[in-house]
């Protein structure tokens, strides 16, 4: 637990830095735009979807649409959030480590194209993987209310902990069959932390920065480079 409250720490107070303030502005406003033309398109093709089968006021149609565009930010926002972070992993991972740890980052090699696809794929397959199993959990806990909330919460602390952790590991690894250095209860309790402060109004766009960067410190960690 304290490597990653350490690590943490050590991403709040890089904030500030210009490397990382460029990634964060790309990345907020990439995932704002995405989800202002997402409510755009639902806002045009809903009448046109339901208007044979429901005579709505177009008031009304727009309560329905802003209504379907915040449950789809509230379910949606994780994937969009880490899907843009990854544009830009290699630019949070470079900065923490010329800060942080300069010998790793002279080693670490840039991913050629088809293994970043390969990777891609991967992750999708995973979150594909994770949800599956979480959607029959929470309709069983459905009677207990807070139950299927606690079955998704605990989806997204297992995928942004492996995801965010991947961003350093997967420049850092040699073999290619060798597996993620941070512990499972590391990237539990760092992915928790991050699905945590994804639920924060504006906490949501800093979140997937500061778990980008507090995963970079959790891998040179477990290979034994500046205990943080």
């Amino acid at each position: 637990m304290r490597a990653v409250i350490s690590a943490i720490s050590l991403s709040l107070r890089q904030l500030g830095d210009r490397a990382i303030l460029a990634v964060l502005a790309k990345s907020v406003a990439i995932t704002v735009a995405l989800f202002v033309a997402a409510g755009y398109g639902v806002s045009k093709a809903l009448p046109w979807l339901v208007s044979d089968y429901l005579d709505l006021s177009s008031d009304t149609y727009v309560v329905l649409s802003a209504l379907l565009m915040l449950a789809g930010a509230w379910f949606l926002f994780r994937v969009v959030a880490i899907a843009v972070i990854q544009l830009f992993a290699d630019e949070i991972v470079i900065a923490v480590e010329r800060k942080h740890y300069p010998a790793a980052a002279n080693r670490a090699r840039k991913l050629p194209l088809s293994e970043d696809i390969s990777n891609s794929l991967r992750s999708i397959g995973r979150t594909i993987g994770v949800n599956l199993v979480a959607i029959p959990v929470a309709l069983l806990l459905i009677p207990t209310a807070i139950g299927p909330a606690i079955a998704f919460f605990g989806a997204n602390a297992v995928l942004l902990g492996r995801e965010l952790t991947d961003m350093a590991w997967l420049r850092q690894r040699i073999q290619p069959d060798s597996a993620n250095p941070v512990h499972l209860g590391e990237r539990l309790l760092l992915g928790s932390a991050i699905a945590g402060m994804m639920l924060v109004p504006f906490a949501n766009f800093l979140a997937p920065v500061i778990g980008a960067a507090a995963g970079t410190h959790l891998v040179n960690h477990r290979f034994g480079r500046h205990d943080p």
